[in-house]
């Protein structure tokens, strides 16, 4: 496979080896050992999966105790999938990046504890999957607000629609009223 860093030194883009044939392709979408030679976790403990339509915004949620990290891909369809550093003493901190993700491509996106993710979807529908290193904990999750012009993130919206939003990515708090993370990592 190959890793490339992204414009966030800790957030990895991974292209998984793809083998063809006349019948179609096949590739590994995970493989444990060859994930902790990239400095990966040991261990996934939850898979989470959603569905939306074109123009969905999801994000940018975070978790400021149990931090997950993240091994996002997208299975059907096409995202713009975002990470944004909100440890307070890392050199990125406040920064985004983001990347395409599609089942076309089947890259996957690395995202480490301490940062906030979304995805806003490009395609007519997109189906993306991610693996957790924790588990999701309902009274420590956070959303960063969306459109934040501290952020200054780059969506490609369609024809400058405003996303679809559900209640709690609308009332996303903004990076300098956020909780952070204190520690770096």
């Amino acid at each position: 496979m190959n890793v490339q860093p992204t414009a966030l030194p800790d957030v990895l883009l991974i292209e998984p080896r793809l083998y063809r044939d006349d019948r179609g392709y096949f590739f590994e979408l995970y493989h444990d050992q060859r994930y902790q030679e990239l400095g990966l976790p040991a261990r996934f403990v939850q898979d989470n999966y959603s569905r939306s339509r074109q123009g969905t915004l999801r994000g940018l949620h975070y978790q400021i105790r149990h931090p997950q990290g993240k091994l996002v891909q997208v299975t059907v369809g096409e995202v713009f999938d975002v990470a944004v550093d909100l440890r307070r003493k890392s050199p990125s901190f406040g920064k985004w990046t983001g990347v395409i993700l599609s089942a076309e491509n089947r890259h996957q996106l690395w995202i480490p504890p301490g940062f906030a993710h979304g995805f806003y979807v490009l395609s007519e529908w997109a189906e993306v999957l991610y693996k957790v290193t924790d588990y999701y904990a309902p009274e420590w999750d956070r959303t960063l607000l969306w459109n934040d012009p501290d952020l200054g993130i780059a969506w490609p919206l369609r024809s400058g629609e405003v996303p679809l939003l559900s209640a709690k990515d609308a009332a996303g708090k903004l990076l300098r009223e956020a909780e952070v993370f204190e520690e770096r990592g």
